[in-house]
């Protein structure tokens, strides 16, 4: 709105862009926006669904402690709570729209919660929690801070365990992958081998890749820190998304160079020592050499693939 300037006796024109220029700049005010609940409210409604999901949770936790296949699993909900955090002030900015859909995925939730205990299926139960919080979120916040919030919420899906009945349709594929390549790569070696199966009969003794030696512990665990070493490392989400898929190739070529090494230890030095210290020894070795091989593939991106102006 233009503002009238009363003229003295003598009267003169001034232009409209000094006017304009001699205004102060005022920078964009920052609307508060109220919390959509009460924190007595916030309270009751957390302790409600802890409440609900306790024995679901802590079955989670102990499977997380016992299983090394998903001990990754203790990460997982606080990088989740971080990115939350880290995203606090764009999250402020923006207003609460509940919506009663936020009623429907609730309800559905509970809904598959029920039956997972009804068919002591776990794996639907740990997964009703994700979309009952999806529910409690679009129902008092609304779907624009589900949005804003979907990054977070989708990473929570890497803390749940597979199924058994998938887990076990993964690991012999990769059991068999990794005798496969080092059968193949051996003899280059000169080891003479001689594969059955999963099993590969050395000179010495015959090695069999078990299930620990799938591979699908590094897969799982890379591809977690894949996604968080993407989030805080790279702005483009074309390379986040990258980054994450070629986890899975590096983690299996890297569990085959595994497999190699005790085959070249085995054959050239003590078996015992290589079944023994060596081979425990060389899971964490190899886990270091993907997270290396994964950072160097960024590099290689950067150079390559150059930064534009706008995120992709």
């Amino acid at each position: 709105m233009l503002n009238f300037i009363p003229l003295e006796t003598e009267t003169r024109s001034v232009p409209v862009s000094q006017v304009l220029q001699s205004e102060p700049a005022t920078a964009p005010t920052r609307v508060p926006v109220s919390p959509p609940l009460p924190l007595w409210q916030t309270a009751v409604i957390t302790g409600l669904l802890l409440w609900l999901y306790f024995p679901t949770l802590s079955h989670l936790v102990a499977q997380w402690w016992s299983d090394p296949n998903f001990s990754h699993g203790f990460f997982v909900p606080l990088f989740s709570a971080f990115v939350v955090w880290q995203e606090r002030s764009r999250l402020g900015l923006l207003r609460p729209q509940p919506s009663w859909w936020g009623l429907f995925f609730l309800g559905f939730g509970l809904s598959v919660l029920m039956v997972g205990q009804m068919g002591a299926d776990i794996f639907l139960s740990r997964l009703s929690l994700l979309i009952a919080i999806a529910g409690l979120i679009v129902l008092f916040l609304g779907w624009n801070l589900f949005r804003a919030l979907l990054f977070p919420w989708a990473f929570l899906l890497l803390m749940i365990p597979i199924p058994a009945i998938l887990f076990n349709q993964l690991t012999f594929p990769l059991q068999n992958l990794a005798s496969v390549v080092a059968s193949t790569t051996l003899p280059w070696m000169g080891v003479p081998v001689l594969r059955e199966g999963n099993v590969i009969i050395l000179p010495a003794m015959a090695l069999e890749v078990a299930e620990a030696c799938s591979g699908i512990r590094s897969l799982m665990s890379l591809a977690t820190l894949a996604v968080i070493y993407g989030y805080l490392m790279e702005r483009r989400v074309s390379v986040r998304v990258l980054l994450t898929l070629a986890s899975i190739p590096i983690a299996v070529a890297a569990n085959s160079l595994r497999i190699v090494g005790t085959g070249l230890l085995v054959q050239y030095w003590d078996p015992e020592r290589a079944q023994g210290f060596f081979h425990e020894f060389s899971g964490w070795l190899i886990f270091v050499v993907s997270l290396a091989m994964l950072y160097l593939l960024h590099r290689v991106i950067r150079i390559f693939w150059h930064e534009e102006g706008t995120n992709s």
